[in-house]
């Protein structure tokens, strides 16, 4: 809140890719606490997205779930520019929809391959070409990555590495290029969070707690906080950066 009773985010408009659960569906509601009214896109749970759109809209932003698989190129493109059509404008881009695949090298599949990498990698590039057509001076993009683009601490992460690690080039890149226009790039590498997909309970969790510094998950709201301080206005000489929430992974 500032000082005149609005909020950060007012007047715009962000799309938050895989917003329907985890750190897509916290950053979605920060980014609508801090006022912007949100777009999630979902690939299969529609229930959850929809509920996730219905609480920003109980807090008086517009929210609007959004079915767009993103391994489907027209489906990227088609979903940006039903946001700008229906909002007239797209101030705020969240690339955080993603699949993870872990296992031994020589079991993966090139079904695998083609997944992960169109997912993770290819997605986030188009959204962010689609997005660009429409991002005016004090746009912002910020990609979803994972601490294991910077540590990799145990095998079988060799393809959701690569594809985590390409992100890195994308968001540099991406920042020389949109720069002029006042629009910045930046990259959030999570560590372990408590999501449905990764329980702070889970059968694998403690030895993740033992490989942070701090010994400790993280809560999608930690993540979603660092979003939020990328998209607003205390970060806009921000760009081109990676940004750890992994509670010292990577240290």
């Amino acid at each position: 809140m500032t000082m005149n009773g609005t909020t950060a985010l007012d007047g715009k408009v962000a799309l938050v890719t895989g917003g329907s659960r985890g750190i897509g569906a916290a950053t979605a509601l920060r980014l609508a606490e801090d006022g912007a009214d949100v777009v999630v896109t979902y690939q299969g749970g529609a229930e959850a997205a929809e509920e996730v759109a219905a609480k920003i809209t109980a807090m008086g932003r517009t929210g609007w779930a959004l079915r767009a698989d993103s391994a489907d190129p027209q489906a990227v493109r088609d979903a940006v520019t039903a946001v700008a059509e229906r909002f007239g404008r797209l101030d705020i881009l969240v690339n955080n929809a993603g699949v993870g695949v872990l296992g031994p090298i020589g079991e993966l599949t090139d079904a695998d391959a083609d997944r992960v990498l169109e997912v993770n990698v290819r997605a986030p590039f188009l959204f962010a070409q689609a997005a660009s057509a429409h991002l005016a001076e004090g746009g912002r993009i910020v990609t979803i990555g994972s601490c294991i683009a910077k540590r990799v601490a145990f095998p079988g992460a060799t393809l959701y590495a690569t594809s985590k690690a390409a992100l890195i080039g994308l968001t540099k890149a991406l920042a020389r290029e949109l720069g002029p226009r006042g629009i910045t790039a930046n990259l959030v590498h999570p560590g372990p969070i408590d999501t449905d997909m990764n329980p702070a309970g889970g059968p694998s969790a403690d030895f993740q707690r033992e490989l942070t510094a701090l010994g400790r998950f993280g809560a999608g709201a930690e993540v979603a906080a660092a979003v939020a301080y990328l998209v607003g206005e205390d970060g806009r000489y921000v760009t081109g950066a990676e940004l750890a929430v992994d509670g010292g992974f990577a240290a």
